[in-house]
């Protein structure tokens, strides 16, 4: 299953070091949580993500009310991406 959604890059409120998120829409998040999935820790999803030029394999995470996908560095990196900045990301979602 594909998806693509435009999300401001925010800082995870838990941690004060580098910890970096988008965040999928609520409305899409509550879809994705109600199809059939293999159970795996903390409810996440094994994902293929893609911003820009990069692409790598991660896991999406319910927090709150939403997804959220890691942004590591490396990625933030490569893409110019900085807190605030709105990026637009491609998931394949692999678990389902």
């Amino acid at each position: 299953m594909r998806i693509e959604f435009e999300s401001p890059v925010t800082r995870w409120e838990k941690r004060v070091d580098s910890w970096f998120f988008a965040t999928m829409p609520e409305e899409l998040s509550v879809e994705l949580r109600e199809l059939p999935s293999p159970p795996r820790g903390f409810g996440s999803l094994r994902v293929q993500a893609r911003i820009g030029a990069s692409i790598w394999n991660t896991s999406i995470f319910f927090e709150g009310s939403a997804f959220v996908l890691p942004l590591k560095k490396a990625i933030r990196d490569a893409q110019g991406i900085s807190e605030g900045d709105l990026i637009i990301v491609d998931l394949d979602i692999i678990d389902l």
